[in-house]
């Protein structure tokens, strides 16, 4: 049976998330549970990773699926649809843990297409989502920002559950 995380411990930093003309979320990261996982979002955030000399990341990427009391999805630099990889690993990376549950709204987790399947697309869960354990890694949590991320959660979507205006990440990185 897996058991809820309360640990006090995360990663000392915050990162935001400004989404224009909707707000700022900021999250803290997992990274004593979930190092690699927490890495790789943290990394993305700051611009750090490079890809071919330049730099690359979540600044100017979409959240492009939205679905209303579960959760909001962001993070596809690659295609911005929802089929793009990409990690600071090189390629896709192995679910590192399942130790913390999507127990509440508000918790950052990977977005994936099966078993080790992790890249650079996540969500934030806007409801417990226990269907979802043992399947997605949760990393990190948002610490400020509910309003925003309510804001998001609200907008009209169409098909593929993509928000029907552009719900772009204007600024992000380690607070």
């Amino acid at each position: 049976m897996m058991k809820a995380y309360t640990g006090e411990k995360t990663h000392k930093r915050a990162f935001s998330c400004e989404c224009k003309d909707v707000g700022r979320m900021k999250f803290e990261l997992f990274a004593d549970v979930v190092p690699k996982t927490a890495e790789n979002f943290r990394q993305f955030c700051t611009g750090e990773f490079r890809k071919d000399g330049v730099p690359i990341g979540y600044k100017g990427c979409t959240f492009h699926r939205v679905i209303k009391d579960f959760m909001i999805q962001g993070g596809d630099f690659v295609n911005g649809d929802g089929t793009g990889i990409c990690s600071i690993y090189r390629g896709p990376f192995a679910d590192e843990n399942f130790r913390i549950k999507h127990s509440a709204a508000g918790l950052l987790s990977m977005a994936n297409s099966g078993p080790g399947t992790n890249g650079c697309q996540f969500f934030i869960t806007c409801t417990k989502c226990d269907w979802l354990d043992g399947k997605h890694v949760v990393f990190g949590k948002l610490v400020d920002g509910l309003l925003v991320m309510r804001k998001i959660e609200n907008v009209p979507t169409g098909p593929n559950n993509k928000p029907k205006l552009p719900i772009v990440i204007a600024q992000c990185g380690e607070m």
